[in-house]
């Protein structure tokens, strides 16, 4: 009889400056559940973005960064708006309560609090959540290939950008193209060309190893990968990688003018950790920094050059 692999356990980050506190809570969930803790509100916020916890119980008096705040900026960042915060505080007036529901906490308890009901208040939102969170997987997933859409990457392309400039670190894209899949098409028809596309989506996926990496298809047999936190050096390994994964799958192409198998072409481009700005060609015009279409623009480009230098290479550079 096969053996079932391990049911992962939600994330619950724990935000209270006081340790007791977060004990308390601890005990609470520390059976069924991963567990992080903050005891202020930057560390939560950066908590947030790099373990993207299932839910967030919250204080509301805290140094410096109180919880509202937090609340607000969990709202306002695209890569942590879905996370649902509770607020679990000794704020007990009516205020409180509404200014936490109207930044978009989903529940709002009061210290001291009853184990059991805050146990069962947690377990509806992860529910709630768990349920919301296939709903716009299957918004986000592209039909052919069941890897993500157009749609979704270009959401979080601007979310990883806006956080690119903001932290100060590297951003890389590639696209990825079929090389001559209209001759494929053509000499083996439609419905090879399909199991051709989601046999190279599930290589390119399954060639990156961090959760934050995304894989899309851009659109007929182009492909794009978001890589946060990559240099062009990083971005230019991978692709090589890529495209010798996708030679390794042995996908026969007789009509290919470049090898007997399916190969892909790559470009890629580099966002550095910190923009200079270029110098427009009306001297008029002040200097401006590169955009995330220009991002995407050089990485295009890349592509086309490499397809120019013969296909079944990968062409890069810095924005």
């Amino acid at each position: 009889m096969p053996i079932s692999a391990p049911a992962i356990k939600p994330k619950i980050l724990i935000v209270d400056d006081q340790p007791i506190n977060v004990q308390a809570l601890h005990q609470v969930f520390a059976d069924g559940y991963q567990i992080f803790m903050a005891t202020r509100g930057e560390q939560a916020l950066s908590v947030c973005a790099s373990k993207q916890p299932d839910l967030v119980l919250l204080d509301v008096e805290m140094p410096g960064m109180d919880g509202f705040e937090v609340c607000e900026r969990l709202r306002a960042d695209p890569l942590t708006r879905d996370i649902p915060v509770i607020f679990v505080t000794a704020h007990r007036d009516e205020a409180s309560e509404t200014r936490g529901l109207e930044l978009g906490a989903v529940d709002f308890i009061s210290k001291p609090f009853n184990p059991n009901i805050v146990r069962a208040r947690v377990k509806t939102q992860l529910t709630l959540k768990a349920q919301a969170d296939l709903l716009r997987s299957w918004a986000y997933l592209d039909g052919l290939t069941g890897i993500c859409n157009r749609r979704h990457f270009d959401e979080q392309l601007k979310a990883e950008w806006e956080r690119s400039l903001r932290e100060k670190t590297p951003l890389s894209v590639l696209m990825l193209d079929v090389d001559f899949f209209k001759r494929y098409n053509d000499r083996y028809g439609h419905q090879e060309g399909d199991k051709c596309l989601r046999l190279v989506a599930c290589c390119i996926q399954s060639s990156l190893k961090r959760p934050a990496d995304m894989a899309a298809r851009y659109g007929g047999e182009e492909f794009v990968c978001l890589l946060p936190n990559t240099d062009l050096e990083g971005a230019m390994q991978l692709a090589h990688a890529v495209g010798q994964s996708v030679m390794d799958l042995s996908i026969p192409h007789s009509d290919s003018l470049v090898a007997p198998v399916i190969t892909i072409s790559i470009g890629a481009c580099a966002k550095p950790a910190e923009l200079t700005s270029v110098v427009p060609h009306a001297a008029a015009q002040e200097p401006t920094p590169p955009s995330l279409e220009d991002l995407m623009r050089k990485a295009d480009g890349h592509l086309y050059a490499a397809k120019v230098a013969g296909r079944n290479k990968a062409l890069g550079g810095v924005l």
